[in-house]
């Protein structure tokens, strides 16, 4: 194997965008308060968390289908009321130092992470002009099964916040960034993906969205793909990158950011290498 050499960084380094996976994933219990917090610490530009919908309509901040991986309850998520859920243990199962950390309501979640999103020169959706420079934008998911009711009151919750302008709704399935749309016609959507081909410009185009995020290994086996969503204006992070040898080689295929749960070292890694050269492989 050749030795690392030292290469000019592409130009679009700097504006590398930084996704907080599910909140600092790597250092806290996915989708809770602190890791979303650790997020915004550590130097994301985006913080991404998903929402479901329990049995009496309240959207929390929970990645599965089920609450029986990330929390000592089980059961389908929208099969719990709120007060089920709130009763859970969310960070034990991480660490016994997050004991007690409970699945956050979508309201907690946009109260915590407004004072960092909302744009400190000029007032917000809200009408209320903040005192601080804008950090992170939230990069929400809504997991199925959604109704457009569930979706309209998801949305209504991040008006009330301020946040809309601040915020790419993405989801899987193409129904329910169909619904975000109708919901909230102004909000920009994206769409996640397994799969990845020249199709996807035009998946894109049909649904209005302005983010096409697929897996890592789509975008290393398709950059091509990655070039035309660029041209026409679809940016693309791919989700989830935490083998940071790869992130060279994702950076130079084009994309506008990286998912990882390692949110610090990608941080790190893109502010040195944006300043100086970074190495690779000859």
């Amino acid at each position: 194997m050749a030795a690392p050499h030292r290469t000019a960084a592409p130009e679009h380094l700097a504006a590398l965008h930084r996704v907080a996976h599910r909140g600092y994933s790597a250092v806290a219990p996915e989708n809770t308060l602190p890791a979303l917090a650790a997020g915004v610490l550590a130097g994301a530009t985006f913080i991404e968390f998903d929402v479901r919908t329990t049995a009496d309509g309240v959207p929390v901040v929970i990645h599965d289908r089920t609450v029986d991986r990330t929390t000592d309850g089980t059961g389908k998520v929208w099969e719990l009321t709120l007060d089920e859920i709130a009763r859970l243990d969310a960070g034990s199962w991480f660490s016994p130092a997050y004991a007690g950390t409970g699945v956050p309501r979508l309201t907690d979640a946009l109260a915590l992470l407004r004072p960092h999103a909302v744009l400190a020169d000029s007032a917000d959706d809200a009408g209320v002009t903040p005192a601080v420079a804008p950090r992170v934008e939230l990069l929400l998911e809504i997991k199925p099964p959604a109704t457009l009711e569930q979706v309209k009151i998801i949305m209504g919750q991040v008006a009330d916040a301020g946040l809309l302008g601040r915020t790419v709704v993405q989801s899987f399935d193409p129904a329910i960034v169909r619904l975000v749309a109708e919901a909230a016609p102004d909000v920009r959507r994206g769409l996640l993906r397994d799969g990845f081909d020249a199709a996807q410009v035009e998946v894109a185009a049909e649904l209005g969205v302005v983010h096409c995020n697929p897996s890592m290994n789509a975008v290393l086996g398709s950059p091509e793909t990655v070039a035309a969503l660029a041209e026409a204006q679809v940016a693309v992070m791919p989700w989830t990158a935490n083998d940071l040898r790869l992130w060279p080689d994702l950076v130079r295929a084009g994309v506008a950011g990286l998912i990882t749960d390692h949110t610090g070292e990608l941080t790190g890694w893109a502010q040195n290498a944006s300043s100086g050269a970074w190495s690779s492989s000859a």
